[in-house]
């Protein structure tokens, strides 16, 4: 049996996995489904201090509180960044990282200097437009690939503001998770979507899946089983 943490993207909530994680309860493995801070269901708990250190410390202690060993940790888009900081300080506990169309820092990296100041400029602007300079609203649908109607509909009343630091903080990565004897993938979601970035790390293996970037939405049954072949 694995234990299989998931960590949603940017303006995500642990709802997010809801048809994902009974497909791996049935394979016979326990699932736990993350909310982030600031986020979902703890979208109160948001201030402006609420940032990359913070997201990492909550599946830090899911993992300890838990005592979850053989993790499959699994972080879409920005939650790469997230899922690299806890791989980083959490090595022994885990038996591969995932990283679901996201992003893959290197240490002193940030969501935004991989982006580039363009993007940080813009959603700083629309957190400025919103009337809460530290709360980036979220973007329109088509940014993470649901084309379902009803789907897209589902997806717009759930999405939560994300805490702009959140995506300006710095990862700390003491030593490169290449050293790291857990299993490293790369899930690349082909169909279209926020975008197509390719992590530049060798040492990860590079899969893809015919899905749009919220492939826990649009493609649960073909995420599912990738999932557990890397299981």
């Amino acid at each position: 049996m694995r234990n299989f943490v998931l960590v949603p993207g940017a303006w995500h909530g642990g709802w997010c996995w809801r048809r994902l994680v009974p497909l791996l309860r049935e394979a016979g493995h326990a699932a736990h489904p993350i909310t982030l801070t600031g986020l979902g269901e703890r979208a109160h708990l948001a201030t402006p201090e609420t940032g990359l250190e913070v997201h990492v410390r909550d599946v830090l202690g899911v993992l300890e509180c838990e005592d979850l060993r053989e993790v499959i940790l699994v972080g879409h888009s920005y939650a790469g960044c997230v899922a690299a900081g806890v791989a980083a300080r959490a090595p022994e506990r885990l038996a591969r990282l995932a990283i679901l169309d996201g992003f893959l820092p290197a240490d002193g990296q940030s969501l935004g200097d991989l982006k580039g100041a363009a993007w940080v400029e813009r959603i700083a602007e629309r957190a400025h437009r919103a009337g809460c300079a530290w709360l980036v609203p979220p973007p329109d649908n088509d940014t993470f690939g649901v084309t379902d109607p009803a789907d897209a509909d589902w997806l717009r009343r759930k999405l939560t503001p994300h805490p702009l630091r959140a995506f300006l903080e710095p990862v700390r990565i003491a030593r490169p998770l290449a050293r790291e004897g857990f299993g490293k993938t790369y899930i690349q979601c082909r169909l279209p979507g926020e975008r197509a970035w390719e992590t530049p790390d060798p040492a990860f293996e590079r899969v893809e899946l015919e899905a749009g970037h919220d492939a826990m939405l649009s493609a649960p049954r073909a995420l599912a089983d990738l999932l557990l072949k890397l299981a």
